[in-house]
């Protein structure tokens, strides 16, 4: 070892240079001192030298070992991505619980719109008592970076399932256009689109009630452009089977059904928004039954075969104090509906009286509603609505003829203007949950007013998209 001789060599350096003479006993006990320092030295050196010796070991085999575990897992088979891929892709799934309690002074069951032709919307009020209302299961997921799937099931009262919406939609298309194909709500009107639990009030208003079945489904396709303005500028246009009234199954190659409709909006300072359209729907049916009963009480059975055109304006307003709708807030909406009908029209009373009979049918119809919702404090919302119709005096063929049945033989085609006020309050603990308090007075019937209150609970279970404008 050199480096304890340098040791050495300094100290006997340092000594001489000093000048001190040492007695021979000092000289002896300095030499001592020295050899025991280089003893310890030497010791330590060997001890951190085996040291570092084990410490090149351990990490040579740690090294090996990782190098083993590498081996090994490249000599693994591949395990399938399933789970990671299930799980990029789990769709969103929720589900909407309702439930309402109805007492009426008229029987629900003999609810209909006098002056117009039943649509199978006319639900009207709920069954008397407690009742199950009809609840949602949304299922929705992106497919891809260019497509995504929706699919609404509805569980009616009745215990029954129907799909509502079965689409998808398209998320890269350029120059703000999108595609949506398979089973949808129409884009025709405002309300058209918006489930039914994200209502203001218990039920549609009577215009949707009577010109549309509540809400006007489409089996196709649809494309909407938004243009690139400072103001929101929407056009879109549908073709389909149009699956509901005032379609009906034509079971015909091609479409039977067209829409267009177009929407207008933006803001007012910090405090405003709106929106505004128009919307316009073009279908057929091929016989379109309903039942009525004659002048002496037997049961008729009638058929519309023909053409519907319909035009709806709609426009909503809505303010919130510099856009912070938490505390309070205000939104009017309403919606105005233009509709004629021309075609045929067929009565068979199953050879009673007439016989089957058909002849020329045509009406011009329209309705309209309004209505106001104040959230006046946070979680509190009152609202009010007015909705009314005009049936006209439709042109039947074969009361006109006069070779068969008089107008007393079609009692629900009898002209009214039926009307109805509906005022509600509601509670919304979250935006999950909702307790409303509704009472209308309906005078849907000719020469009957219903009074009618509800109590509805609505819940929402698990993620849900926010609701349109």
């Amino acid at each position: 070892m050199h480096k304890p001789s340098m040791v050495v060599a300094a100290l006997a350096a340092i000594f001489a240079a000093s000048g001190v003479c040492a007695q021979e006993p000092d000289l002896a006990r300095l030499r001592e001192e020295i050899q025991q320092l280089k003893k310890n030295y030497e010791e330590r050196m060997q001890a951190l030298e085996k040291r570092l010796a084990d410490a090149e070991a351990r990490a040579g085999k740690a090294e090996q070992s990782a190098a083993d575990a590498a081996k090994a897992v490249e000599a693994r088979p591949a395990a399938p991505a399933q789970t990671a891929g299930e799980n990029a892709f789990n769709p969103a799934i929720s589900l909407i619980l309702q439930g309402t309690y109805a007492q009426t002074s008229r029987d629900p069951n003999t609810f209909g719109i006098t002056g117009f032709v039943p649509s199978g919307g006319e639900v009207g009020p709920p069954k008397r008592g407690f009742r199950v209302g009809e609840s949602e299961l949304l299922v929705t997921a992106n497919v891809d970076p260019y497509f995504r799937g929706a699919l609404v099931a509805a569980f009616t009262p009745e215990n029954d399932l129907e799909v509502e919406e079965a689409y998808f939609s398209t998320l890269a298309l350029p120059y703000g256009l999108t595609l949506k194909g398979g089973r949808f709500l129409s884009g025709i009107g405002y309300q058209n689109e918006i489930h039914q639990h994200a209502w203001d009030f218990q039920d549609a208003p009577l215009p949707y009630k009577a010109f549309l079945g509540g809400r006007f489904q489409q089996d196709g396709v649809q494309m909407r452009w938004v243009a690139p303005t400072p103001i929101f500028l929407e056009l879109g246009a549908e073709v389909g089977s149009g699956r509901s009234f005032p379609s009906s199954d034509q079971n015909k190659n091609g479409a039977s059904t067209w829409a267009a409709l177009a929407h207008i909006g933006g803001d007012i300072g910090a405090s405003y928004a709106w929106r505004a359209g128009v919307s316009y729907l073009r279908t057929g049916a091929t016989d379109r039954p309903y039942d009525d009963v004659d002048s002496l009480g037997n049961p008729v059975f009638n058929t519309f075969s023909g053409n519907t055109r319909m035009w709806i304006a709609d426009a909503v307003l809505k303010w919130a104090p510099q856009g912070n709708a938490t505390y309070t807030n205000v939104k009017l909406q309403g919606e105005y509906f233009s509709v004629r009908e021309s075609g045929t029209l067929a009565y068979n009373d199953g050879g009673a009286v007439f016989g089957s009979l058909s002849d020329g049918y045509k009406s011009e119809q329209s309705g309209w509603y309004a209505q106001a919702v104040y959230q006046f404090m946070p979680r509190w919302r009152v609202g009010y609505r007015y909705d009314t119709l005009r049936s006209g005096t439709p042109t039947i063929g074969i009361v006109a003829n006069g070779l068969g049945p008089t107008a007393a033989d079609f009692p629900i085609l009898t002209p009214h203007n039926p009307s109805r006020n509906t005022a509600m309050v509601d509670w919304n603990p979250s935006e999950f949950s909702r307790l409303r308090f509704q009472y209308a007075a309906d005078k849907s019937r000719l020469g009957l007013t219903d009074h009618q209150f509800f109590v509805q609970y609505i819940y929402s279970l698990g993620p849900h998209g926010a609701h349109r404008f």
